[in-house]
């Protein structure tokens, strides 16, 4: 932290959980959290060695993903002796504090052209099947999402459809005061919605299960003993077993010649751990990847124009790869949302230039990583 900088609250926080300021390391890079790292004394009979994270949510954060349980240190604490590889929790002074696993993610190690190895898809695929053996009616951790948002067990096409309002009604009209003109720019029209509900309808029912959600590179960790660990399990849910794996495949962009292999060994792990629940797959994966394709658009959208650095001399290489990303997800997801046309590199620069000047809110540019948080070098959080 720069010396004339003031501390936020969530280093006034880990410095005083940590017992020394000096010791802290961070924050590090993540989108909803300002996270340090930091050892605990070890004395004989209480805490035990290794290094625990504070997080803080950020500040003014906008968030493209419905949350469903109230703490995700709760969640952890009621997953323990459950899901396999997951951080332990402990409670010093205010503050839960989570294990840091010590190793590198996935990403670090295999990046979207390699082959992940055999030993870490089997890893993936028992996580996936404790999840299904999880009861969730009993799980003790307190859910905070709407009765709304809670379908009954088996309703994969209401879970489908409340996914799709947060989408419509917090993501998109819920930013369009302020992104409506980029939007508009981009092709999306307020009738897109109405698209996607027609490309995604007709699912079949499967049992629900609980979700982590959120499975991409940077939340697996691999350990030096070659374990894999899940972490960042803010967004959960209990639903369609087969969203998890449709965010999943979306998320991890597997080679073609592994993906068949993830989905055939998702299907063995949930249906040993709940029968059914791969129930008809092949037909409604399709459409959940409609529904992350479609969400992906708006998500990316808003964060490559947050992060757009208009400098002299960076404007024309920061507008240039965040019109490049755009293009691409609106490329992906054109079929889903209705668009006849996508609008060429050029267009969407100018699109961002535009947006980007008339925007009074748009903070001022910083060394920022890809999710749009600024922070250390340390991806993970």
């Amino acid at each position: 932290m720069p010396p004339s900088a003031a501390p936020t609250a969530a280093r006034e926080l880990a410095a005083r959980v940590s017992g020394d300021e000096k010791f802290l390391i961070g924050p590090l890079k993540g989108y909803h959290h300002e996270t340090y790292v930091f050892p605990l004394p070890h004395e004989p009979g209480t805490v035990g060695s290794g290094r625990w994270k504070c997080r803080e949510p950020r500040k003014d954060l906008l968030y493209f993903d419905r949350r469903c349980f109230r703490s995700e240190e709760e969640l952890l604490r009621a997953l323990d002796g459950r899901i396999s590889r997951i951080p332990e929790v402990i409670d010093v002074g205010e503050c839960g504090l989570q294990r840091f696993i010590e190793g590198g993610t996935l990403g670090s190690r295999h990046t979207f052209d390699d082959v992940i190895p055999r030993h870490l898809l089997a890893q993936i695929a028992e996580l996936f099947g404790e999840l299904g053996r999880v009861d969730h009616q009993e799980l003790k951790a307190e859910r905070d999402c709407a009765a709304e948002d809670r379908p009954a067990d088996g309703d994969t096409a209401g879970f489908l459809e409340r996914l799709i309002c947060f989408t419509e009604e917090r993501v998109y009209l819920g930013n369009a005061r302020r992104f409506g003109g980029l939007f508009h720019s981009l092709g999306i029209r307020p009738d897109c919605f109405g698209k996607l509900r027609e490309r995604v309808a007709g699912m079949s029912s499967r049992p629900f299960s609980l979700l982590h959600g959120d499975l991409h590179r940077e939340n697996f960790i691999v350990d030096p003993e070659g374990r894999l660990w899940t972490i960042d399990w803010e967004l959960a849910m209990i639903g369609d077993p087969l969203y998890d794996l449709a965010t999943h495949l979306y998320l991890m962009r597997y080679r073609p010649d592994q993906e068949a292999d993830v989905i055939r060994s998702w299907r063995h792990a949930v249906d040993d751990a709940r029968p059914g629940s791969s129930d008809n797959w092949r037909d409604d994966l399709p459409r959940l990847l409609d529904y992350k394709r479609a969400q992906s658009v708006f998500t990316d959208a808003i964060r490559a124009s947050l992060t757009l650095d208009l400098r002299q001399g960076f404007a024309d290489r920061s507008l240039f790869r965040a019109a490049e990303k755009i293009r691409t997800v609106l490329v992906a997801a054109g079929p889903a949302l209705g668009m006849t046309s996508v609008p060429a590199r050029a267009r969407i620069v100018e699109a961002l230039r535009k947006w980007a000047h008339a925007d009074e809110s748009r903070p001022t540019p910083t060394r920022r990583d890809a999710g749009g948080a600024a922070g250390s070098g340390w991806r993970h959080a």
